[in-house]
């Protein structure tokens, strides 16, 4: 009965695509279905804080995982219609390995940017530090613009949108809002507020403005080093600790082996 039903599921999977119902290209493109509903928001920053300029397009990579899901989900469906063992909880087993293959790079990326967590969000203090020297010569946008050249890799891509919607006539905090969920490093929602307030601020109060701006990336900078350290600190009493473990743990080998060498003698 199985192979029957799935034998009917693929012809009308074949009859909707060759009626046009459904467009192969809106299905697979660049702006596909599964972009739009099943790509996680943080994917592409997540993908770029590890990879770097290695990543040419985040939804190409984005598709590939997407394709092996269903290429897994499709090698397990037939393999268990072969066993003649297919039924209602062996279809459940199928979504659940599709899933986890297409998981599998999303939490491999989230682990890295665990381990590596104090370096990547002190990129941001470290870029605005950068940026605010360029605002005391330039308006916010043209600030911006000038400063993609130098900017950490991973910034590039939201800047370059940033700057495109600040051009295309949106004046209101919404690109600045977006850059900063595209990448939600520490405190990145309050800093682009922040920047967002000192474009729109008079030239007279400019100065001032500049000021207050300077003392939350110096703060935002002592923040980053003191995490930094503190990581750093942490990392020596582990590594204190296990030396202290194998030392004690030799010691008490070698002390039993003596206790049961007089025994014997």
């Amino acid at each position: 009965m199985y192979p029957e039903l799935i034998l009917v599921i693929a012809l009308i999977i074949f009859m909707v695509i060759y009626n046009k119902l459904v467009s192969v290209k809106d299905a697979f493109g660049d702006n596909n279905i599964f972009i739009q509903y099943f790509k996680e928001s943080d994917y592409d920053f997540l993908l770029i804080a590890k990879y770097g300029d290695l990543v040419y397009d985040p939804n190409e990579v984005f598709m590939k995982r997407v394709k092996k899901a269903g290429i897994a989900f499709l090698v397990a469906l037939f393999i268990s219609t072969l066993t003649g063992k297919f039924g209602f909880i062996t279809l459940i087993i199928c979504i659940v390995v599709a899933y986890m293959v297409f998981k599998n790079q999303y939490w491999s990326l989230n682990n890295h940017r665990k381990a590596h967590l104090n370096q990547i969000d002190s990129l941001l203090p470290y870029y605005l530090k950068g940026l605010e020297i360029l605002i005391h010569h330039y308006t916010v946008p043209v600030a911006l613009a000038k400063s993609i050249e130098d900017a950490p890799e991973v910034f590039k891509p939201g800047l370059r949108r940033l700057i495109d919607k600040i051009e295309a006539g949106d004046s209101s905090v919404d690109p600045y809002m977006d850059f900063a969920k595209e990448y939600p490093v520490r405190d990145s929602m309050r800093m682009m507020r922040l920047l967002y307030r000192l474009g729109l601020g008079e030239q007279e109060k400019k100065h001032e403005q500049l000021t207050s701006f300077s003392k939350s990336v110096s703060s935002l900078q002592a923040k980053a080093r003191e995490e930094k350290y503190k990581a750093r600190l942490d990392k020596m009493e582990k590594e204190t600790m296990k030396m202290l473990v194998c030392t004690g743990g030799c010691c008490l080998v070698l002390l039993l082996i003596s206790i049961f060498s007089m025994m014997s003698f």
